[in-house]
């Protein structure tokens, strides 16, 4: 098992991205916290995975409650190997002049300050213990912007940019810290990507834009998010890699 014994926290694990992670890291022998803002999802997730999960609930966008979400690992599982700060919010595809500010205030507070957050709790601990890792889930928008999504799209590069910074900083520690940057993919929040209802018209139209011909499946960014934890990338930080089906080229 490719995993085996590593304690991870994934955040936004109640669906999509990263419920599929959880499942994949607890396969591959970990143990997971799984921290969604949805309390009841995080438990079901958890319950169906078995008793190498276990659920907390967590605003990723405020300071206490995810030193909280690191101090129940810790407690739980008695160590911590990894963060995946994978909680994203957007708002609709939209002219950026309509997106309010409260809405712009939370696409950053959980896209990018919950990246704050997780080094204020994580960094101290995995610093004592002698390393750790960050998996950080951008997204191909912090890459290559389209219209409608302005502020989201400002959010995940500025992910990408923090993922870099934060890898050179925290190597000396031997903590590293990289980012997968999926393209669209099938989760909650299709439709606020796309902007219109999610039918098999609208879908094709975004389907295209992909050399490959499919939106992500959630297990896509698992698989890919399993090499980043492992000792196998003990010398790879500082990447930002897509896993888009050719999207970025």
């Amino acid at each position: 098992m490719r995993l085996a014994k590593k304690k991870i926290i994934v955040t936004g694990a109640g669906s999509g991205f990263g419920a599929a992670m959880s499942r994949r890291f607890v396969k591959e022998g970990a143990q997971v916290l799984v921290a969604d803002l949805n309390g009841p999802a995080a438990e079901k997730v958890a319950r169906d995975i078995g008793p190498q999960a276990v659920p907390f609930t967590v605003d990723v966008s405020v300071g206490s409650q995810v030193k909280a979400m690191v101090d129940k690992a810790l407690s739980a599982f008695g160590d911590l190997d990894a963060v995946v700060n994978n909680a994203g919010y957007t708002h609709k595809n939209q002219p950026m002049l309509d997106v309010d500010e409260a809405t712009y205030d939370r696409c950053f507070a959980v896209n990018v300050k919950s990246l704050y957050w997780a080094a204020q709790a994580a960094v101290p601990v995995f610093r004592k213990r002698g390393g750790g890792a960050f998996l950080n889930v951008a997204s191909v928008a912090g890459i290559r912007p389209r219209p409608g999504l302005s502020w989201y799209n400002a959010s995940k590069g500025a992910a990408i940019l923090a993922t870099k910074t934060m890898a050179v900083e925290l190597a000396p520690s031997k903590i590293r810290v990289n980012a997968l940057c999926p393209v669209m993919g099938v989760t909650g929040m299709l439709e606020s990507f796309m902007g219109m209802p999610d039918t098999p018209e609208n879908r094709s139209r975004f389907v295209a834009t992909i050399p490959m011909g499919r939106l992500a499946e959630a297990d896509d960014i698992a698989k890919a998010a399993v090499f980043y934890l492992t000792d196998d990338a003990e010398f790879v930080t500082g990447v930002c890699m897509p896993v888009d089906g050719g999207r970025t080229i």
